[in-house]
C-alpha cells in the first residue's frame, strides 16, 4: 500500500469532523445531509483502508454497503425536505415543532 494507515485515519478523522461540524453548525436540513454524507464516507474511507491492510474483502464489502445506504438516505431524506418544505415553506430545522 502506497499510503501509509495512518494517513487514511487521520483523513477519514478530519472528514468525519468535517461532517459532525457541518451537521451541528448549518441551519438548513439540506447542508444537515450533506454533512451526514461526509461522514458515511470517511466511515467507507476507513473501511476501504483497513481491508487494504490487512488483506481481507470484508471492509470493501462493507464500505460498498456504506454507499449504497448513503444513496438511500439521498433519496429519502431529500424528498422528505421536499414534503416539509412545500407544507412550511422553509428549510430551516428551527421552523419545525
Amino acid at each position: 500500500m502506497i499510503v501509509p494507515y495512518s494517513h487514511l485515519l487521520v483523513l477519514a478523522g478530519i472528514l468525519f469532523l468535517m461532517g459532525v461540524f457541518c451537521a451541528v453548525t448549518r441551519r438548513n436540513l439540506i447542508m444537515i445531509l450533506l454533512g451526514l454524507e461526509i461522514m458515511l464516507n470517511a466511515a467507507a474511507i476507513v473501511f476501504v483502508g483497513g481491508a487494504l491492510r490487512w488483506g481481507h474483502l470484508e471492509g470493501q464489502v462493507i464500505a460498498i454497503f456504506i454507499l449504497a445506504i448513503a444513496a438511500a438516505e439521498v433519496s429519502i431524506g431529500l424528498a422528505l425536505i421536499v414534503c416539509a418544505y412545500r407544507r412550511m415553506g422553509t428549510v430551516d430545522p428551527g421552523a419545525y415543532n
